[in-house]
């Protein structure tokens, strides 16, 4: 009896997590793992809870993700996602990044440095009345558009759900993480700005990160969002 219960205790927290294991290219969903460097809680569904981890980059399995997974060839301006498996099961906030991959997107030193630009976000909302929604929550697929005017290249696209529900004390924000890799084609002139890196892009101390979404303190007038502005492209 006594590992039944441990049993149904460790799936009913595995079906509280999530992983983002498909890229999505224009409305098709490609297989699991093709195109998206497999992630440690591939298994577990498990967060990545400490920002300063080279685990907040990718959260890749082991060194051979990268090898393993295809470069998908994309268009700039193309509309691109993930999908959530299971959905998305916490209030959070949802953002994507990109990083040109030197030498390509499928070498394990893509993106180590401060070349991380963030394309897109979903956040929190807020009204003194009726206090927070969480639009990203529940969903199964995040999608958005790749810039415009990206330079042509090989990149990685990072994408990343920040569970809040625990987020009140330091280390209690959830980050869930995949990285798929991109060929980009037909693309513009921009330069990408501003660049973080991971780690290195947050501290764990953002307004955004460490915050009690269930009781604000008097005067709250919205959330922060983590990391830098969204480049527009």
């Amino acid at each position: 009896m006594w590992y039944t219960l441990l049993g149904l205790a460790f799936l009913s927290v595995v079906s509280c997590h999530y992983t983002f294991p498909d890229l999505i290219v224009n409305g098709t969903t490609t297989g699991d793992w093709q195109y998206v460097r497999m992630t440690e809680n591939h298994y577990s569904n498990g967060p990545v809870t400490d920002v300063t981890s080279s685990a907040i980059r990718c959260y890749e399995l082991d060194a051979t993700s990268a090898g393993l997974a295809g470069i998908a060839t994309i268009s700039a301006g193309s509309t691109v996602g993930f999908t959530a498996s299971p959905p998305i099961f916490h209030p959070g906030y949802a953002s994507a990044y990109m990083s040109a991959a030197s030498p390509s997107a499928n070498s394990t030193s893509a993106g180590l440095g401060s070349t991380w630009f963030k394309v897109w976000e979903w956040a929190p909302e807020w009204s003194a009345s009726a206090g927070f929604t969480f639009p990203s929550n529940g969903q199964a697929q995040l999608t958005f558009a790749i810039p415009k005017n990206v330079p042509s290249g090989q990149y990685l696209l990072r994408v990343e759900h920040i569970a809040l529900h625990a987020a009140s004390s330091f280390g209690g924000a959830q980050f869930y993480i995949s990285c798929a890799q991109l060929n980009v084609v037909n693309g513009g002139g921009g330069t990408p700005s501003p660049t973080v890196a991971f780690p290195g892009a947050y501290t764990g101390n953002e307004p955004g990160i460490l915050i009690n979404i269930y009781s604000v303190p008097a005067g709250y007038t919205g959330y922060t969002a983590p990391g830098p502005a969204v480049w527009v492209g």
